[in-house]
C-alpha cells in the first residue's frame, strides 16, 4: 500500500510503500513519554521503501539495554516522524499519526502491555464528542461496546 505523510507544518514529508498488516501499538514508558500520549502506533517499513523530503532532526535515545535509537522529528514543529537504528538505518518505524491514510491502518498487535494505562479498556464507555467538548457526543455502534 502506498502512503504519504508529513509533519504538522509540512516542512518534512514522506511517501512509503508499506505493509498495512504490520501496524503495532506500543505501550512502553518511552513511547508514552516521547509522544506525550498513553501509547504510540508505529509501522515498521524498510528504509528503501521510504522517500523523505525535508530534513528531520534526530534525537538519539539510549535504552536501559544500551540499544541506541534515532528518534526523528520535524525541527520546525516537533512532529515525531519515525524511529530507526542510530547507525546504518535499515527500518523506519513510521509514526502512524503523521500518515495521511492512518484511518486505514488498523493495529494488528500491541506490545509492552505491562506499561499500558489501566483505564484504556474503559475508554469506549466514555463520551466521544464529534469535535470539541461543546459539540454533541457521537452515537456509537452497539457492537463496539463490551
Amino acid at each position: 500500500m502506498q502512503v504519504s505523510g508529513q509533519c504538522h507544518c509540512g516542512a518534512v514529508s514522506f511517501t512509503a510503500l508499506i505493509d498495512p498488516n504490520r501496524v503495532i501499538v506500543c505501550h512502553c514508558a518511552d513511547c508514552q513519554q516521547l509522544s506525550g500520549a498513553p501509547f504510540r502506533a508505529v509501522l515498521p517499513t524498510p528504509v528503501a521503501q521510504v522517500t523523505i523530503s525535508g530534513t528531520p532532526k534526530n534525537y538519539i535515545k539510549t535504552a536501559a539495554s544500551g540499544n541506541r535509537r534515532a528518534q526523528a522529528f520535524c525541527p520546525e514543529c516537533g512532529t515525531h516522524l519515525y524511529a530507526t537504528e542510530a547507525q546504518e538505518p535499515k527500518v523506519l518505524n513510521l509514526r502512524v499519526g503523521c500518515i495521511q491514510e492512518r484511518a486505514q491502518l488498523v493495529p494488528t498487535v500491541q506490545i509492552w502491555g505491562q506499561s499500558a494505562m489501566p483505564w484504556l479498556d474503559d475508554l469506549m464507555h466514555r463520551p466521544l464528542h464529534a469535535q470539541g467538548l461543546t459539540s454533541p457526543p457521537l452515537k456509537r455502534r452497539a457492537d463496539h461496546r463490551a
